[in-house]
């Protein structure tokens, strides 16, 4: 090869690709980026850039959870196609430009009260979203419009990558009984609050009640009552009965699907309006 050969082939070999920009990136302590931001920092066509993308997806080094943004996959996580959610969500989230908190299951995992590993990594957010398959679990979006009312019951979590806005102990225990059709119902919420009921605080509990359907105030203040923590319920009880008379709920939403009539109550709780359909089974 001549001199002008060698030349062209050490600037070809110096021009960076778009796996030196994801090696340059995590040695930075980042894993995240936009097609914009790779684009820029290339110096290369949006057709240019996707074909390249689509070459690591296809190896498996590069995750698209959604239009725009990349997520770089480190070597331990390539077997799982993406790194675990919790080391994204925060930014992926903010190109969505939504509020949100990791919650329901997922944060009673990450608050130490989960007997079960939780496949999905459930978010809660002010904005319809579809979920997103995450290597070998999903992503799971959940909708409440008022976000902002229940903001002083977020908590800022450590990550590996950063940080994650998670529910405490007070929202995750009232989105349990608000999201009870995605979190497996009253034995599963029964089992979690038996481990979360510690972590409560009654007061900080009593005020984002007020954001909250009164049935599911009731029905967690019944359960925390019967789980031996009636103290943590006792400011709940007399958010309560601030609000006036309170209507009888059943503990278990009613199906429509279910015939009413052939179920007897196994109690009738006078202080929190609630009816037993039967008891909850706690795992131990």
């Amino acid at each position: 090869m001549d001199f002008f050969g060698l030349f062209l082939n050490m600037m070809l070999k110096a021009r960076p690709s778009l796996p030196d920009f994801l090696t340059t990136l995590q040695s930075e302590g980042r894993i995240t980026f936009t097609r914009a931001e790779a684009i820029a920092a290339l110096g290369i066509t949006e057709a240019a850039f996707l074909k390249a993308a689509a070459r690591l997806q296809k190896r498996r080094a590069l995750f698209n959870p959604r239009h725009g943004f990349y997520v770089a996959v480190p070597p331990q996580f390539m077997s799982w196609e993406a790194p675990p959610p919790a080391w994204y969500i925060d930014a992926l989230m903010r190109h969505e430009k939504r509020p949100y908190y990791v919650g329901l299951l997922k944060a009673a995992e990450l608050h130490g009260a989960s007997h079960h590993a939780v496949m999905e990594f459930q978010v809660v957010t002010n904005k319809q979203l579809r979920k997103i398959r995450a290597g070998r679990s999903w992503v799971t979006f959940y909708f409440r419009k008022d976000l902002d009312c229940v903001r002083e019951g977020i908590v800022d979590r450590k990550t590996d990558t950063g940080s994650m806005k998670i529910s405490g102990p007070e929202l995750t225990a009232l989105d349990l009984f608000r999201y009870m059709h995605v979190t497996g119902g009253i034995d599963a919420v029964a089992t979690v609050i038996t481990d979360l009921a510690e972590r409560i605080d009654g007061q900080k509990l009593a005020v984002l009640s007020g954001h909250f359907e009164r049935a599911c105030s009731q029905r967690l203040g019944y359960l925390l009552d019967r789980l031996g923590h009636g103290q943590r319920a006792m400011a709940l009880h007399d958010k309560l009965i601030e609000k006036g008379s309170m209507p009888w709920v059943t503990l278990e939403p009613e199906s429509r699907k279910e015939n009413r009539t052939q179920t007897t109550p196994v109690e009738r709780s006078e202080r929190w309006r609630v009816i037993v359909q039967r008891d909850p089974e706690i795992d131990e």
